[in-house]
């Protein structure tokens, strides 16, 4: 009987253990909702606010900011999806010419942001820049493993 009453206890919180895993974890990426550019300009414009205290002007300054860098990234996406969808592989030197467009397109985006933020502010969306460039790292690493 005490057998029985043992092997009932661990059972259940087997049981009870795997069932917890499941809560945590977010939905596949083709289950979450799709928002459209101009939701995640907004959602993006409101964290920003939110994070470095934004006022109206650098708020209307900053969402034309990120609605030219949707606009542009649409059209890097467009032309990716182009090339993929024709078959053909790009070469070593269109592998560098865009990632070195791609980088110009960055240091520009950190020059007007400076030119928009302050000191103080610039300074710690720097921080968060970097605080999320490790998370997808780390998300990164995470599927080459799952793999």
């Amino acid at each position: 009987m005490k057998k029985l009453f043992i092997a009932a206890l661990l059972f259940v919180g087997i049981a009870s253990f795997a069932q917890d895993a499941d809560v945590d974890q977010k939905p596949p990426r083709e289950q979450r909702e799709r928002l459209t550019p101009e939701q995640r300009n907004e959602k993006q414009l409101k964290k920003l606010t939110s994070d470095l205290s934004l006022d109206t002007k650098q708020q209307e300054q900053v969402k034309q900011l990120l609605a030219e860098r949707s606009t542009k990234a649409e059209k890097f996406r467009d032309a990716r999806k182009e090339q993929k969808e024709s078959g053909t592989k790009p070469t070593a030197e269109q592998k560098e010419a865009f990632k070195k467009e791609m980088m110009a397109e960055k240091d520009a985006n950190d020059a007007k942001m400076k030119g928009i933020l302050t000191a103080d502010q610039y300074t710690k969306w720097k921080a968060i820049q970097e605080e999320n460039k490790d998370k997808i790292r780390e998300k990164m690493k995470e599927r080459r493993n799952d793999n």
